[in-house]
């Protein structure tokens, strides 16, 4: 386990109408060359998402599910490298939360405003971990 303090440097960015979340933040980070980006808070609305649900098993190791109807977000969190893994937990209408592994297609309702912070002195990087399966952070000091 490697952790380091590290200086942070913000982003802001605001989505209007239409506009996909997560190709929009990894565009983001692309075009700034951010190298140890991640969410520091989002609000916004969204009319759709697709996530992959943490219920795993060895039967089902992946269910996704598709939502289509509008969602307050009520948290979003994770890292955003070229593997993103963002979290995100929705309230319907009545209030009624659902959260998962964020895998795209969130459509922006009325806005989305998102704070992105970079840890200025680090790089984080993806790397397939065989104990679970899938490539997961890894933390270096910036070179």
């Amino acid at each position: 386990m490697a952790s380091s303090g590290s200086s942070l440097r913000v982003h802001a960015l605001r989505l209007g109408p239409g506009q996909e979340l997560l190709s929009s933040l990894l565009a983001l980070v692309e075009e700034r060359g951010l190298r140890a980006p991640f969410i520091i808070t989002c609000v916004g609305s969204v009319t759709k998402a697709t996530l992959r649900l943490a219920n795993a098993t060895t039967e089902n190791t992946n269910e996704v599910i598709h939502l289509r109807e509008r969602f307050e977000i009520v948290s979003l969190v994770g890292t955003l490298n070229k593997e993103a893994h963002l979290h995100v937990c929705l309230a319907d209408k009545d209030g009624r939360t659902v959260g998962g592994h964020v895998l795209g297609d969130l459509e922006v309702f009325t806005t989305a405003e998102v704070l992105v912070g970079e840890a200025s002195d680090l790089h984080f990087d993806r790397e397939m971990d065989d104990r679970t399966g899938y490539p997961e952070l890894v933390i270096k000091p910036r070179s």
